[in-house]
């Protein structure tokens, strides 16, 4: 017998989230830095930021920032879940999960406005330091993917759920009570 599931990842947090990593690929990878293509990516990245964070307050359920936030208190019950190595199964984000998923936007956002100061401000054309700070915003955001899609394998083994699936179908075991 197959498992119960349940919608837990709306269209709009799906799109979003595989919109920012294509877009984030092909910047970092693909997409000469200030050139055309880059620049764009950027600004939909910066559109799509906008959106999600709006839809943090009109969406439901798991894209709701309010059900997610990592407050410092349910920080501490999931490290120290962790630390005992006992299972924190929640539908959506792990607090923990959720601290790295906003740094990660604001790390997309720092982007935004440094590659903006960079290309439009005339006052900032040329500076080395902005396009350093830019690269090391890239750069962290880079070693953001690296540990989301480490932890996401980590806890899929641990909770035996193949998390990865659910940002493509929307969909996740339900939870046992």
């Amino acid at each position: 017998m197959l498992p119960k599931t349940e919608i837990l990842w709306d269209p709009l947090v799906r799109l979003f989230h595989w919109s920012i990593a294509i877009i984030f690929i092909a910047n970092y990878f693909f997409n000469e830095a200030g050139e055309t293509w880059h620049q764009w990516l950027g600004y939909i990245a910066i559109v799509w930021l906008v959106v999600r964070f709006l839809w943090g307050f009109w969406g439901k359920g798991a894209a709701r920032w309010s059900d997610f936030f990592p407050t410092r208190a349910n920080l501490g019950v999931h490290v120290s879940a962790l630390l005992k190595r006992e299972h924190f199964h929640r539908m959506g984000h792990s607090p923990l999960g959720a601290l790295v998923m906003i740094t990660m936007m604001l790390c997309i956002l720092l982007l935004g406005i440094t590659g903006y100061l960079m290309q439009e401000v005339d006052y900032f054309w040329g500076e080395d330091w902005l396009e350093d700070l830019h690269g090391l915003i890239a750069n962290s955001l880079m070693a953001l993917v690296v540990l989301h899609i480490f932890a996401a394998i980590i806890e899929s083994i641990r909770l035996k759920e193949n998390l990865p699936l659910s940002m493509i179908t929307g969909k996740r075991r339900k939870i046992e009570k």
